[in-house]
């Protein structure tokens, strides 16, 4: 069949050089089922063996759509005799693997098979491993399984509630949209490189999310001692120990739910922490009645309901409102982004931690006891602008590659739905 709805099978965007309208073909007739390994997860090694298993959770979810299982880290069968004795086919490249069985959305994600000549690869639990029958370009089945064009026909196929599931007679009676095997190449070769590129800067921001970690580790003092084991140059003096309400005063916000309007003061909650930026506005009539006291550029807001400890500095002119879920931290002898910083450090999370009421639901930190968790601070003014100008750079780097990561993704995820028909 080469139309669908009387229309010819045409996807949005293609490559140009490419008009023949793509053929429609059943699944079952393109592709071959294989045997799956039955090993569980805890009969599986995380480092030993020679043999890699491709688990249903390891489809798509941590690997995208194509999947190379030596640099993967795969779960691998410990003892190549058991492997052995399995009634199931090794894999080989252009092979896919649909997730059947699960207790979320992996189940009927599905990733391609590359690179792995010379590797014994097993499709593993709850996994359906299949063959094409015919010539496919490298890279296209993996992506296009995963498109909205294969997986509406998909989701009205799944069975079951808590744990769902697929059938392989389902899942043979499907039909294919199959463009010619050039096309197919160029596909697959986009959407790889789309692939890379989303790796790169995840690992760009995974390795950020890591220095900053250890830097918040190493730059603060921690185990009572007064000097961390990281400084700028130049700084040798002692730090000192210090309660929050010695340097700041502490306030919190309405207790209410205020009555929203479409515009006004902007209004804060714990879930704005991040970005301290809303959809919520109360009226200007409101904000002057109710806060005498309000955030203003330097200030720190740090959740304290449900989320405890987070913080931000307020960077804008702009009045704001907020809600009891976040206190109001008004630095009058610390740099504004140091004390942000400074209530990330492994002292101060374990000093809000235990000034927690964990049995409160949610959980929560009284104002009064924000004031008494004790920060190390620098004496030196300097030393601390240092500190908090570093991380708000790591910060600004962090923040650049999450935003590339959301936009590659969401290319991606277009390009799957006007790429594929």
């Amino acid at each position: 069949m080469a139309e669908q709805h009387g229309k010819a099978l045409v996807p949005q965007i293609r490559f140009a050089g490419f008009t023949d309208p793509w053929e429609q073909r059943k699944l079952g007739e393109e592709l071959g089922f294989l045997r799956n390994n039955t090993l569980s997860r805890a009969e599986l090694s995380d480092s030993e063996g020679t043999v890699f298993d491709i688990h249903y959770g390891d489809v798509l979810i941590k690997y995208g759509s194509v999947l190379d299982a030596e640099k993967a880290d795969v779960p691998r069968i410990a003892n190549d005799a058991v492997a052995n004795r399995q009634t199931c086919d090794c894999l080989q490249d252009g092979d896919v693997i649909i997730a059947d069985t699960a207790e979320d959305s992996a189940v009927g994600k599905c990733t391609e098979l590359c690179n792995s000549a010379g590797k014994k690869v097993f499709s593993g639990l709850h996994t359906m491993p299949l063959r094409p029958m015919r010539k496919y370009a490298s890279g296209y089945l993996g992506h296009y399984l995963n498109s909205p064009a294969f997986h509406d026909q998909l989701l009205p196929l799944m069975q079951g509630i808590k744990v769902i599931s697929v059938s392989r007679s389902a899942i043979e009676d499907m039909t294919m949209s199959v463009p010619s095997v050039a096309e197919q190449a160029s596909i697959g070769a986009f959407f790889d490189r789309l692939d890379s590129l989303i790796t790169l800067h995840q690992r760009k921001y995974d390795k950020l999310c890591v220095l900053k970690k250890s830097m918040l580790d190493k730059m603060f003092p921690k185990g009572g001692s007064l000097y961390p084991e990281i400084r700028f140059a130049g700084f040798t003096d002692p730090w000192e120990q210090r309660k929050l309400g010695d340097v700041a005063a502490v306030y919190d916000g309405v207790h209410q739910t205020p009555d929203y309007q479409d515009e006004g003061v902007m209004f804060l909650s714990v879930e704005n922490i991040a970005t301290l930026t809303s959809q919520k506005f109360i009226s200007r009539e409101a904000f002057a009645k109710n806060y005498p006291v309000y955030p203003k550029h330097g200030d720190v807001l740090m959740t304290r309901i449900g989320d405890i400890g987070t913080s931000n500095v307020v960077e804008t002119d702009d009045k704001l409102a907020f809600y009891v879920s976040l206190a109001l931290l008004k630095p009058f002898d610390v740099d504004s982004y140091y004390l942000d910083k400074s209530l990330q450090s492994p002292s101060a999370k374990e000093e809000l931690y235990r000034r927690t009421l964990h049995i409160a639901f949610p959980k929560k930190i009284n104002k009064n006891q924000i004031a008494e968790v004790m920060l190390p601070i620098p004496r030196s003014r300097q030393e601390q602008e240092q500190i908090g100008a570093l991380f708000r750079d790591l910060d600004s780097l962090i923040t650049l590659h999450q935003r590339k990561l959301e936009l590659l993704r969401n290319i991606k995820k277009s390009m799957l739905d006007k790429m594929f028909v």
